[in-house]
């Protein structure tokens, strides 16, 4: 039954007895060559994320969004519609060859036609690494590579170890990949992201060979893995070989993840001037930051007498009009911008002005005119929290109130923990994106494959009224946690719908040991879950074993605060691996910082995906001190395999 061989451009005339379907592609596909018919075959497979054979609404979504364009659901519906001639609501290969026939044919264009049309003109890279699909052709954008470049250039700028590397040509959009080969670039972009979440002494910078620059790349994605990057299908040989979709894929979570994080009211106490009639702080809290961007954007072109107001990222700002306005407003007077773009007929040329005018203030970043005039939105809401970034313009109110919405260690950790699984959406603020109960469907899901029957499952987009949908939720992951026998004694779906910070941790702590006890099971062989005993057992005899001293009665032995235990296991497991030079008896508490800085890192350097802070090692935080000893025996395990 079956017409396309492996190759998508090999049809059968022999041998096989054609359904009418297949029969109906093998006809269509006589119309053109091998080559054009392998091209359509590509731009198909570019929409059909899951490789199921059917190109869903959804699918359409994405690869708009990868285009940089927000295209709304009942458009994208219409193009599905257009090409779908057996009206099932999605779009198969033959409907997409049949599309193509009647383009060729000079009949009217397809919307859907022109999405691939777009889509083909983006680079093209085959990803062959062992952590991707083999044999998959992947599509990266010239105009990100070239983004990031910039980027680089500018936050690295004057770093010794980066002498030879940068900056940079930014003129070649290849140029970026062979940048990345040796890993210490993108442990130092990490670093600019999110400040100390790599101990540079555990770098390798001097004598590099594959194995040192293998370590680096493991380091930086276990390290990216820790501030919330998704990694998944990633491994440090992409990083080395410089596979194109999967660098940019990794740059843009770090970099991501570094501009929406100052946009708090912590960095930016003003932010309180952007409520709205009837709203409290808190209410802002439960915004994203592209959200929080999009109201702070709109607020300064009201302040400055503008009647446009942004939607979006893309399709509100191609004229540069509104970034002319938002620039000249929020820019220091002494800096000179002025709304001279404005009489700019060319929306490119005018685009340029603009970013001359950014430039005055040293905020030209990520975007070129052609990334604002086309809209790309993924570009545009890294230029905007740049300038949110730099030029706020709000002052706090006199008569502001003080909150207290500092996030936590442990909440930070747990919620980095979720982002590095690829939950969607992505978790901001840990109570308030938990409270429908998706996210949590989601872990149960992750952590106990087939838990969930996603059937049961409300989804959104939710209404103001829908509250007893996020709380039908919340009651059925309490019941997946009773089935997966997590104690839940007391808590309800209600308590995570009101945010109980107490409950809600209760369940998610459990959620992320079953996951790190999972792995471990896995790794041993054993047909139980592994007790905390075990583990303590095989750290003091990997450590005995090797010849160190250190030793651990409990997650709550005074010397884990030195950090000289969890180096000393780093050392057992991977000998030699430790520089001891660099370590002190951890007398202070100074140095037991240092120490457990250095732990953290050479642990995720030797391949240990650990999400513990330093501080918790300092400060002998029971639970996350179990999941870091916990890592490391699964990698000491996995060594051993």
């Amino acid at each position: 039954r079956h017409v396309l061989h492996s190759r998508p451009y090999l049809f059968y005339s022999q041998s096989f007895s054609l359904s009418p379907k297949g029969a109906r592609i093998a006809k269509m596909a006589g119309e053109f060559s091998a080559e054009q018919l392998a091209d359509i075959r590509t731009q198909f497979d570019e929409f059909d994320a899951d490789k199921n054979g059917h190109v869903t609404c959804a699918e359409i979504a994405n690869v708009m969004k990868a285009l940089g364009e927000s295209v709304p659901g009942y458009q994208i519906r219409d193009m599905v519609r257009e090409v779908d001639i057996d009206e099932n609501g999605t779009i198969e290969f033959n409907e997409f060859i049949e599309m193509f026939k009647k383009v060729k044919g000079k009949k009217p264009t397809y919307k859907l036609e022109a999405v691939a049309e777009k889509q083909k003109k983006l680079l093209k890279s085959g990803g062959t690494s062992d952590a991707s699909a083999a044999g998959t052709t992947h599509s990266f954008a010239e105009d990100e590579s070239l983004a990031f470049v910039d980027w680089i250039n500018f936050q690295l700028a004057g770093d010794p170890d980066l002498s030879k590397l940068l900056p940079v040509k930014s003129d070649d959009h290849l140029a970026l990949f062979p940048a990345l080969h040796d890993g210490i670039l993108l442990c130092k972009l990490i670093n600019k992201s999110v400040a100390d979440t790599i101990d540079e002494r555990a770098i390798n910078k001097s004598k590099l060979n594959l194995y040192t620059i293998h370590e680096n790349q493991t380091l930086a994605l276990n390290s990216a893995s820790a501030i919330g990057c998704n990694i998944v299908n990633i491994g440090p040989e992409d990083l080395t070989k410089g596979t194109p979709h999967l660098c940019l894929g990794i740059l843009w979570q770090v970099i991501r993840i570094g501009l929406l994080a100052k946009i708090s009211l912590q960095n930016c106490p003003g932010l309180a001037r952007l409520l709205e009639e009837g709203e409290e702080l808190e209410d802002l809290l439960r915004l994203s930051p592209e959200e929080i961007l999009l109201r702070w954007f709109n607020y300064q072109l009201k302040e400055a007498g503008s009647q446009r107001k942004v939607k979006n990222f893309g399709s509100d700002i191609k004229d540069s009009e509104c970034y002319t306005v938002l620039l000249n407003q929020i820019s220091p007077p002494e800096k000179g911008v002025d709304m001279s773009p404005m009489h700019e007929s060319d929306m490119e040329e005018r685009a340029e002005k603009m970013l001359q005018q950014a430039d005055k203030i040293e905020c030209r970043a990520f975007v070129r005119p052609r990334d604002v005039v086309r809209g790309n939105q993924k570009l545009n809401l890294a230029f905007v929290a740049n300038l949110f970034n730099n030029y706020p313009a709000l002052e706090p109110l006199e008569d502001q109130v003080p909150i207290e919405i500092e996030e936590t260690r442990e909440e930070k950790t747990y919620r980095n923990w979720m982002n590095s699984l690829g939950v969607k959406p992505f978790v901001y603020w840990l109570y308030d994106d938990l409270a429908d109960g998706l996210v949590l469907l989601q872990l149960f899901d992750k952590v106990f494959p087939g838990s969930v029957d996603w059937k049961k499952v409300n989804q959104p987009p939710f209404k103001a009224r829908d509250k007893m949908k996020k709380i039908e939720n919340c009651n059925y992951a309490v019941e997946i946690a009773k089935k997966c026998k997590l104690s839940v004694v007391g808590i309800g779906g209600e308590d995570i719908h009101a945010k109980n910070k107490t409950l809600t941790l209760a369940i998610v702590w459990q959620i992320m040991r079953a996951y790190t006890i999972s792995i471990l099971q896995k790794l041993s062989g054993s047909d139980k879950p592994i007790q905390d005993g075990e583990i303590v057992a095989w750290v003091n005899t990997t450590m005995s074993d090797a010849g160190k001293a250190s030793k651990i009665s409990s997650f709550k032995d005074p010397s884990i605060s030195t950090g000289l235990p969890v180096i000393d296991l780093v050392d057992s497991i991977k000998p030699a691996s430790v520089k001891y030079d660099l370590v002190n008896p951890g007398s202070t508490d100074e140095d037991k910082l240092l120490n457990a800085k250095y732990a953290i890192s050479m642990s995720r350097k030797i391949g240990a995906r650990v999400f513990a802070l330093p501080e918790d090692i300092v400060e002998v935080k029971p639970k996350m001190v179990l999941t870091i000893f916990a890592c490391l025996m699964a990698r000491g395990l996995e060594g051993k395999k």
